[in-house]
């Protein structure tokens, strides 16, 4: 290790955005220490800028054993599915809310001097008639893990209140890119390939995409904001789009022969709509550089060239 770097820990580091947050810190300069689950393929991690991986349980030894000196702790690991949540709630809770209890209390014990970025989510708002979402709004979820999130958040709050944890919560919007294997773009994909065009619900659902690597930097942006103050921030695009539109570029780009058929059936645990407020983040120097249309550009490449493998 080079002694002069800034050490930081991000756990769930093998995952979607723990994997393009690793890779951006690495490049400005800090050493990279990832914590989790899953195996890397012939040094792969060190492509995504993990100067250190240990494979292991989110718990508080690993963390001992781990998180010697370091500066900031980026929260990454946990569920990432309502769909998972609603099929196995206690393994969800397990994964979301246990994890983050873990993260905090090992900073209160053993590294008090350690900032928190946890990745919590835009579920936590639940169906809101307003838009767009703005932080203060009143949290009502709607599913197994937009509840799980919220717990999360509160035992943020109450650390960062009792005990003087330096945290900031950020609720991540759609969160889309390269590497990303479910969700909308993912699924629409794969229908594609399998010469199917049905879709549930009405394509009139609204949601605020936003590219994984815009979510990276914006995680580097936020180190200086985990302070004394409990801070909440949305990170979103600040634009809605109807999921309509959003797969018919989908299918366009795939140049396909299909359209897209719309069943209106209701997905349980998924709101109708999702648009974040984002002048918080905005505030503090945070703009969106990668659009939607070169986001799906490049995901439908990526998505054809690892199916063709």
């Amino acid at each position: 290790m080079e002694d002069d770097k800034v050490r930081i820990l991000i756990t769930g580091a093998n995952g979607f955005i723990g994997r393009y947050t690793a890779k951006y810190y690495h490049q400005m300069g800090y050493y990279v220490i990832g914590l989790g689950h899953g195996v890397w393929n012939n040094g792969e991690e060190k492509e995504w800028g993990i100067d250190e991986w240990h494979g292991c349980d989110i718990i508080m030894e690993s963390l001992i054993r781990y998180g010697t000196d370091i500066d900031i702790i980026i929260h990454c690991a946990g569920s990432g599915s309502v769909g998972f949540s609603i099929e196995k709630p206690m393994y969800d809770f397990e994964r979301t809310v246990w994890t983050t209890h873990f993260v905090l209390e090992y900073i209160r014990k053993y590294s008090p001097s350690t900032k928190l970025i946890y990745l919590s989510s835009a579920a936590v708002y639940g169906n809101k008639k307003e838009m767009p979402i703005i932080e203060t709004s009143v949290l009502n979820p709607i599913s197994p893990y937009g509840f799980h999130k919220k717990v999360a958040e509160e035992l943020c709050k109450m650390y960062s209140e009792i005990y003087n944890v330096q945290v900031i919560v950020t609720r991540l919007f759609s969160v889309y890119g390269n590497e990303l294997k479910k969700q909308l773009i993912w699924d629409a994909c794969k229908k594609i390939a399998n010469n199917d065009n049905n879709f549930w619900g009405t394509g009139m659902e609204s949601r605020d995409f936003v590219h994984v690597k815009d979510v990276a930097r914006a995680l580097y942006i936020l180190r200086d904001k985990a302070d004394k103050k409990y801070n909440v921030v949305n990170i979103g695009s600040g634009q809605a789009v109807l999921i309509k539109d959003i797969v018919e570029k989908i299918f366009k780009e795939y140049n396909t022969h299909l359209v897209p058929n719309f069943t209106g059936d209701i997905n349980e645990g998924n709101p109708s709509a999702y648009l974040a407020d984002v002048h918080k983040i905005r505030e503090w120097g945070f703009y969106n550089e990668i659009s939607l249309d070169e986001g799906i550009t490049e995901y439908v490449h990526w998505f054809r060239k690892t199916e063709e493998n």
